[in-house]
């Protein structure tokens, strides 16, 4: 037995360091926290201390009982998880619940998995942090109280199943109170002059007029102005300029740029961030710091002279615009900048050279640049055409790094020729093209967090996990709407002669963008009604103020927690006794034939249109809203207009044809078969000879194209590519194949080789029992009885399971496997939970 045990959160992490220690040394994994407030109860003494109550999960029991084990045998415990407030907790509750006593236990801390930096540590241990974890006990204690005092308030007041934080519904604030913005802005048109001028030995460039016009009259007219005019160089400046790296990248900043660049969502990076550090392959992930270390900086130094040459290399150090950084040790950079790519999966090598190129550039000397302007004279009119040039003297940083940007860039700098004072210029052309001022764009996900870091609202490392729950709530979505058309005006002179043309661009786009549901809408505005002060962006900001104060030992949390308690709590109470119930309704008009109120509301499945209410009488009528309608916008005429749905179009093959909107479109039904319609194409407009060419198109794409063993296989595409379908199974085509002309015989392969992978996946199969065990993904294996699923990890010894231990399994795993067909249960589950 090994005199020294090593714990840690991840198996990943363990693998890792347990190739730098010696035979004297077990590294186990926590896995994780393995103690947390209750799920079923709010888990605060709110009567007295605010003490938490803590409890080691279900699923932990087995982990803790192996490490106490461990522990006990063992001369000395190091607590080496993470260096932030979380991983402080985690090392204050294994002392905690595996009594360990002081003299036996030692705390370490690295920045980075390698080597010299885990020996570094072991040589200088410390004791618990209690600042650290009391910031982070204020934090959890806190988002305890807020999420269960707020969100019952919710469920009586707007709908079931919702939730609240504090964080998450700030986030969503931010959405709607966007969306408002640009329901609510109005563009203008105004015209953009631009020309295109050339010397006389034909090397041309482009300038424009610096300030719009306003009107179509006042456009056409400077056109007109410039008929047979003259056109001279009136001035000529050129100045020197230089371009500054970025710093190397803080959580927030990679979790920005890795979606500018490399299209990654806030969680996907932050999970394949994880994956690097456990490697070794960078430093901590989750970091407000810029700087680097005086190793970092002259690992990059030597790098970037043995890779570019000693005039690309300018060492600096950034100083940090984050206030109270908690974890402002190093910002995150490679391990060893002598590694410019790593042997990995795809992503994780993209993420991993994002990072070095970013480090590595920050000491890298700055870009030099020359920079004219031109203004260009006409003998005709008064306005000056301007033109700009940037020429690279020196790249810099720039051979390695550009940092990209949120917004789009319309004046993009270009090369200009050899030009000088009073030189003759011959016109191209000159265009007056109508613009029309743009609304605010909605957020990215890394849009988002700029914002929330700008605001002071949560912690970088919270920001993937709101951006998740915000959305599986379903109080924002991603945008799916490609936009619409609009035309506008375009004149053009040339060689004399002025001509108009109508021009088309799509706008209003919002695909990938952050879009509030009616839900979050209504959700929102509650909030902000009833609890203003919690959803204040300054009193957010303020919080987090109070967390970095008791992680530095200037501020007691339990007082914070009394002080936020004593109003906030009985303010909950008189909103859920008095408040009016709040579903979003807004009444549009009257039904023309029964005078009863037309309104459009939240209902228990999403927004919809009522006519009349519940106290009537006669029932009220139900008209959901279509996926591009929402509760703020609709019209009276479009919210009647859904009451003439569904719509019966006509009879085939002995059954009805109907037209309808669904929860994912408007559709065609023909006997039990759906067909969607095209983006765009309105349901109303659907007539039978539409719906019949849908159908034909419907059957002719889901005829059988062969058979195999007597069963028919059909293909088409989905949202994964292109499949088969045989027995009621799919099987992915790839691009080995091509699709549009599979033989019999590459049906027969694909089949077969699904077939196959099918029974190789198969470990146990009680057929009697209606029992199997499969292997699942990421080395995992799965007991499934009916349409319950228990996963179990990577350590079964799953070909040595019996059926009385699979039993065991299922039972012991109660509500825990995953059920399908239960969705609806299962998110009643989770909403207590916050």
């Amino acid at each position: 037995m090994a005199k020294n045990l090593v714990i840690v959160e991840s198996p990943a992490k363990a693998k890792t360091i347990e190739k730098f220690l010696g035979s004297d040394y077990k590294v186990a994994s926590s896995f994780g926290h393995i103690a947390d407030l209750p799920t079923k109860e709010i888990g605060v003494d709110t009567e007295g201390d605010f003490t938490p109550k803590y409890i080691v999960s279900k699923d932990k029991k087995d982990v803790v009982k192996k490490l106490k084990s461990l522990a006990k045998a063992a001369e000395t415990v190091w607590l080496a998880s993470d260096e932030d407030r979380e991983g402080e907790a985690i090392a204050w509750h294994l002392s905690e619940e595996l009594k360990l006593k002081n003299d036996k236990t030692k705390r370490i801390v690295f920045h980075e998995i390698t080597k010299p930096a885990i020996l570094k540590a072991i040589e200088n241990p410390r004791s618990i942090d209690y600042n650290l974890v009391n910031a982070q006990q204020a934090r959890r204690v806190l988002d305890r109280l807020v999420g269960y005092e707020l969100s019952p308030v919710l469920w009586r007041k707007v709908k079931g199943g919702l939730s609240a934080g504090r964080v998450q519904s700030v986030a969503v604030r931010l959405i709607v109170e966007r969306e408002r913005e640009i329901q609510d802005f109005e563009a203008q048109a105004s015209y953009r002059i631009d020309a295109e001028f050339a010397t006389e030995d034909g090397k041309s460039f482009k300038a424009r007029i610096p300030k719009n016009f306003d009107t179509k009259e006042e456009a056409e007219q400077f056109l007109k102005d410039n008929i047979g005019a003259n056109f001279k160089v009136a001035e000529l400046t050129t100045k020197p300029a230089k371009k500054n790296p970025a710093p190397p990248f803080t959580t927030s900043t990679l979790q920005q740029e890795a979606a500018r660049k490399l299209y990654f969502s806030v969680g996907k990076t932050m999970t394949l961030a994880q994956r690097l550090y456990e490697a070794g392959h960078i430093t901590y992930m989750r970091t407000d710091s810029v700087n680097l270390s005086d190793e970092a900086r002259e690992g990059a130094k030597k790098e970037i002279s043995k890779a570019y040459g000693d005039k690309y290399s300018k060492p600096r150090q950034f100083k940090g615009k984050a206030k109270g950084a908690q974890e402002a040790h190093e910002a995150i950079r490679p391990t060893s900048f002598q590694k410019h790519s790593i042997s990995a999966e795809r992503d994780q090598q993209r993420l991993y050279e994002l990072i070095w190129k970013r480090a590595i550039a920050s000491q890298m000397s700055d870009a030099q640049l020359e920079r004219t302007n031109v203004k260009i004279d006409a003998d005709k009119h008064d306005n000056q055409f301007t033109a700009n040039g940037e020429v690279l003297k020196f790249d810099g940083f720039l051979k390695v790094y550009l940092e990209g940007s949120d917004e789009e860039d319309e004046e993009q700098s270009g090369m200009l020729p050899a030009l000088k004072e009073n030189q003759a210029l011959l016109n191209n052309y000159i265009t007056a093209t109508e613009r029309f001022t743009r609304p605010p764009y909605r957020y990215t996900e890394a849009s988002l967090v700029k914002k929330l870091e700008e605001l002071g609202i949560g912690r970088p490392s919270t920001y993937a996990p709101t951006i998740s729950t915000i959305q599986t709530r379903n109080y924002i979505e991603k945008g799916s709407i490609e936009g619409s058309e609009r035309n506008y005006v375009q004149f053009k002179l040339k060689n004399n002669k002025l001509s108009e043309k109508t021009l088309t661009e799509t706008v209003g786009s919002d695909k990938g963008k952050l879009v509030p549901t009616a839900t979050g809408m209504v959700v929102n505005d509650f909030l902000v009604n009833h609890f203003s002060n919690i959803l204040d962006y300054n009193f957010t900001a303020r919080v987090e103020e109070s967390f970095d104060n008791i992680a530095e030992g200037n501020q007691e949390w339990k007082v914070m927690m009394k002080d936020f308690y004593k109003d906030f709590h009985p303010h909950v109470q008189d909103v859920a006794r008095n408040a009016d119930r709040e579903v979003g309704e807004r009444i549009l008009g009257e039904d023309p034939e029964t005078g009863k109120p037309v309104s459009v509301r939240l209902g228990k499945f999403g927004p919809m249109v009522q006519i009349g209410s519940v106290e009537d009488e006669d029932k009220p009528k139900f008209a959901s809203l279509s996926p591009d309608q929402n509760l703020e916008t609709i019209t009276y005429e479009d919210a009647m207009a859904l009451f003439e749905l569904p719509k019966k179009l006509g009879e085939y093959k002995g059954e009805a044809v109907e037209v309808n909107n669904g929860r994912y479109g408007p559709y065609v039904r023909f006997g039990k078969k759906f067909v969607s319609l095209e983006k765009g194409e309105d349901p109303l407009n659907v007539d039978f000879d539409r719906a019949m060419e849908l159908i034909k198109e419907k059957e002719k794409a889901d005829a059988p194209i062969a058979e195999y063993k007597n069963k028919p296989v059909q293909k088409g595409v989905g949202r994964f590519g292109p499949f088969l379908k045989w027995n009621n199974m799919f099987i992915n085509v790839n691009k080995k194949y091509d699709f549009d002309n599979l033989s019999n015989a590459d049906i027969e392969e694909l089949i077969e080789d699904k077939l196959k992978k099918e029974r190789e996946k198969i470990i146990h199969n009680w057929e009697e029992e209606g029992i199997r065990v499969e292997k699942a993904r990421w080395g995992r294996f799965n007991v499934i009885k009916g349409k319950t699923k228990v996963e179990l990890p990577k350590t079964t010894k799953a070909g040595e399971l019996t059926l009385d231990e699979v039993k065991d399994i299922l039972e012991k795993s109660g509500k825990g496997g995953k059920k399908t067909g239960r969705k609806k249960s299962a998110k009643k589950k989770t909403t207590k939970k916050k």
